[in-house]
């Protein structure tokens, strides 16, 4: 059994806002306010709001909602790689 922010492997989960600085790396603005949506239930919100699984090679974000991944963020040698192939799309705050 997991205990609250764990999963059942041990894996912390945070809330967006846990990413901002590896996105500081890859984004000009301010990543954790800006606006995903989700391609599988189509719910938007702010990045803040979203659920995030930590490990040592970097975060998975899940969808408040539908728990979807929405974007996959690794550390690498060569530089920070993000995989929004789970969003519809990513806004800019404005």
């Amino acid at each position: 059994m997991s205990s609250p922010g764990t999963t059942a492997h041990d894996v912390p989960v945070l809330d967006g806002s846990a990413l901002a600085g590896v996105l500081s790396e890859v984004y000009a603005f301010e990543a954790t306010r800006a606006v995903v949506r989700c391609a599988s239930c189509g719910h938007a919100d702010v990045l803040a709001r979203t659920t995030v699984h930590l490990t040592a090679m970097g975060g998975v974000v899940r969808c408040a909602t539908c728990t979807a991944v929405l974007l996959v963020v690794v550390e690498r040698p060569d530089g920070v790689r993000v995989s929004t192939s789970g969003a519809a799309w990513v806004q800019a705050p404005g």
